[in-house]
């Protein structure tokens, strides 16, 4: 019997004085290859679903991201932006010189929000086909190709060898007919969880041309992108390798590929370490470049961190200028969707270790994750390697940030769900006023939206009451309800 979950508080803890924040690793100067970071702080990547439906930079995502600049983190890593030219809903695009105005613009509006001290990189992301559920009906009539192994499934099953040879429109009938042990007995695998979850491309895909040209495609597209990310002023990028996107597809243990870009540690490591050569190759020798991988896919059969240990060794001998830590967020695991619904990564086991709630184990989800990255660092350290390690997981105060820097947990402290909560927090810890400090409370109230392509915000300050100041309205949510940028 499973055990039932347990409910964290959010304790409450002291704060340091101004003094004492001043002196702390925290807000400690760190070096990114060629750039200083100011500061410990690191905002990473959060998708605000604040884009036209073209990619474009609109001003609810200069907003967004001039918000948190305002504290003056020491890195601001700007959602994953797609280096593709193609359709994908209102998330950034780097894929085309026509998108390099509006992330100028971006770049500009934190520089002058932080006056100059954050640095501001932009995470490159590429990701392959994934279709909503579809309607039964839909999926017999439309999407299934039918085969000869379906008719002759069909006919033993029903023991009509008239299956056999008839027409196709009577296949799709007969099949939408069965109950769902009859359809499990004749789709195969594959075709089940495109009718049970929706169609989701693969990289081991091979029968597919342009997956199978992915290799030959990728360090280029990557490279441009990086190009671009610094024609339009950002201080670097962040090479996405993580979660349940291509580069991390790669990278998994359940990357069977033939080709020699997977099945063995070296086949599943070549593409990243191509695409990491190609984009140090295509930018200047001031632009940051750097890698954030998973510490452990928490799926069957994925990678475990001994793999991600190696990865970031080797990712560090080819120039990344820093590796960024998370964990699990895969589709393996994610729970079935509606019909009309896409699968969404964060929804199974693997989802709640990246983003874990106070609703857990006994272990809890406050710095959960450090382990990961301390392990990632040592054996960077042991290879004679000082690539700084940033670590994540559920950090929403000063103690455990401070706390994993003096335990070697990481070099450099992430906190995404904290920032939300309050963009303003390292600045109020700086000024030894952490007691006023908006403090996450772990619900996971963003992710909610993030998974229905909501506008992302949090429910400690985005609900407008009647009485409150209005706002701009592009900085209200399209139904009127909530703040889009943090009061």
């Amino acid at each position: 019997m499973r055990a039932l979950p347990i409910v964290h508080r959010i304790a409450d803890e002291p704060w340091p004085t101004r003094e004492e924040a001043e002196r702390s690793r925290l807000f400690s100067s760190v070096q990114l290859g060629p750039r200083v970071s100011r500061r410990r702080t690191w905002v990473p990547a959060m998708v605000p679903w604040r884009a036209t439906e073209e990619g474009m930079v609109t001003q609810q995502v200069i907003d967004w991201y001039a918000r948190f600049a305002l504290a003056k983190p020491g890195v601001i890593v700007i959602e994953a932006t797609g280096i593709r030219d193609v359709a994908s809903g209102p998330l950034l695009r780097i894929g085309h010189d026509r998108f390099v105005e509006g992330l100028a613009r971006l770049v500009a509006a934190v520089r002058e929000a932080s006056e100059g001290e954050t640095l501001l990189f932009v995470q490159l992301i590429d990701f392959l086909a994934v279709r909503r559920r579809p309607d039964r009906a839909k999926y017999f009539a439309r999407f299934l190709s039918v085969t000869r192994e379906h008719r002759e499934r069909l006919a033993a099953l029903t023991g009509d060898e008239t299956l056999l040879e008839c027409d196709e429109a009577r296949v799709r009938e007969t099949l939408l007919a069965l109950d769902d042990e009859g359809v499990r007995g004749v789709l195969t695998e594959r075709e089940r969880e495109s009718l049970e979850y929706g169609y989701r491309e693969r990289v081991t895909d091979m029968h597919l041309p342009h997956v199978r040209t992915l290799p030959e495609v990728l360090p280029s597209l990557f490279a441009s992108a990086a190009q671009r990310a610094e024609s339009a002023g950002f201080d670097g990028v962040e090479l996405h390798y993580a979660h349940a996107y291509t580069m991390a597809s790669f990278l998994s243990a359940l990357n069977t590929r033939d080709d020699g870009y997977g099945a063995s540690f070296e086949g599943r490591l070549r593409l990243p370490l191509e695409v990491l050569s190609r984009v140090r190759a295509a930018v200047s020798g001031h632009s940051v470049v750097g890698v954030r991988l998973l510490g452990d896919e928490v799926i069957e059969g994925g990678t475990r961190i001994r793999d991600a240990s190696r990865f970031s060794v080797e990712f560090a001998r080819g120039g990344a200028h820093f590796i960024s830590v998370s964990k699990g967020g895969k589709f393996e695991d994610a729970k079935q969707p509606k019909v009309g619904g896409a699968v969404y990564p964060y929804t199974g086991p693997s989802g709640h270790e990246c983003m874990p709630t106070v609703r857990s184990d006994e272990r809890g989800p406050f710095g959960r994750n450090l382990g990961l990255s301390r392990e990632i660092r040592a054996v960077l350290r042991e290879g004679g390697l000082s690539v700084p390690v940033v670590g994540a997981g559920g950090i929403n105060g000063f103690i455990m940030a401070e706390r994993a820097l003096e335990q070697g947990d990481c070099d450099v402290v992430a906190s995404a769900r904290q920032s939300l909560a309050d963009p303003d927090w390292f600045a109020k810890v700086l000024r030894g006023e952490g007691a006023t400090v908006r403090r996450c409370k772990f619900t996971n109230y963003c992710e909610g939206l993030d998974q229905h392509h909501k506008e992302v915000t949090c429910q400690l300050w985005d609900k407008i009451r009647p009485g409150d100041p209005e706002e701009p309205a592009h900085r209200v949510s399209a139904d009127g309800r909530r703040r889009l940028v943090a009061p």
